[in-house]
């Protein structure tokens, strides 16, 4: 394999300055899940969605790529702006071209059924990279980009399914990074790992941030202090309180978010 990378071969990057929510509700059936929820996500750093269960973290997180839309009788108002397009409802945006620009990182490794290669080069394909020595240079990048490449290189060829949990989840991290991505999600994206994997993981997020917006929905305080830069606090689908992880973790200002990250949370 080539070991160029040509900066051509890269997709084109949406424009952004953050993610800004406005007045977003989202109700399922009867169930009214995010509540008026307003915020600004920086761009460039790591935002952790911290709060208990059902509180509607991942609620908030998949209505940035449009995964919410799934759930029957869904009904979403406000807005949800990357750039100048509002991708909540990603008008003027095909649903393949909004979840090239904002890629996800799944709770659970979810490596597709072909090889370690193919993999990384699909989302490649279906937007349209072509050529052997292209593909080969985008899968050793950004296989070296997650810490992959030395594990994996002399068996590209054999399927995915054969890797480690924590293989497994830097593999999808770096065929959701191929497609160049604006924004990452990421949904709890070490709870399936052991220990040692999650922190590989961790690292990743902490310098791939230099080249993009990473939110992640975590049930971890501890992760949550490790790695992030913004924080933001939910209890029963409204935002809580949101600002810089050390104002949340040193000096939160709502008393419900110091019950909560003092561990005396009820």
């Amino acid at each position: 394999m080539t070991d160029s990378f040509d900066p051509a071969h890269k997709f084109p990057r949406l424009s952004h300055d953050g993610i800004k929510v406005r007045n977003l509700n989202v109700r399922i059936g009867d169930a009214n899940i995010l509540k008026d929820v307003s915020l600004d996500i920086p761009r460039g750093q790591v935002t952790c969605i911290i709060g208990p269960s059902g509180c509607g973290k991942s609620t908030l997180l998949r209505t940035f790529n449009r995964l919410v839309d799934s759930a029957p009788g869904v009904k979403i108002e406000g807005e949800v702006m990357l750039g100048d397009r509002d991708i909540a409802r990603a008008a003027g945006m095909e649903l393949n071209d909004l979840r090239r620009h904002v890629g996800l990182v799944p709770q659970r490794p979810c490596p597709l059924p072909m090889s370690i290669y193919d993999n990384v080069a699909y989302g490649c394909r279906i937007h349209g990279l072509r050529g052997k020595e292209r593909l080969d240079a985008v899968v050793r990048h950004y296989l070296r980009d997650v810490g992959l490449w030395d594990e994996v290189a002399s068996r590209l060829s054999q399927p995915a399914s054969r890797l480690s949990g924590g293989q497994q989840q830097r593999l999808c991290l770096a065929r959701s990074l191929a497609v160049e991505p604006s924004v990452l999600l990421a949904d709890e994206s070490t709870s399936a790992l052991d220990p040692i994997s999650s922190r590989k993981v961790e690292s990743l997020f902490a310098e791939l941030k230099r080249d993009y917006t990473i939110v992640m929905v975590t049930h971890t305080l501890s992760q949550a202090q490790r790695i992030a830069d913004y924080v933001i606090f939910m209890y029963l689908g409204e935002v809580i309180e949101a600002g810089p992880a050390s104002q949340i973790f040193n000096n939160p200002q709502n008393d419900l978010t110091r019950r909560y990250v003092d561990g005396v949370f009820n």
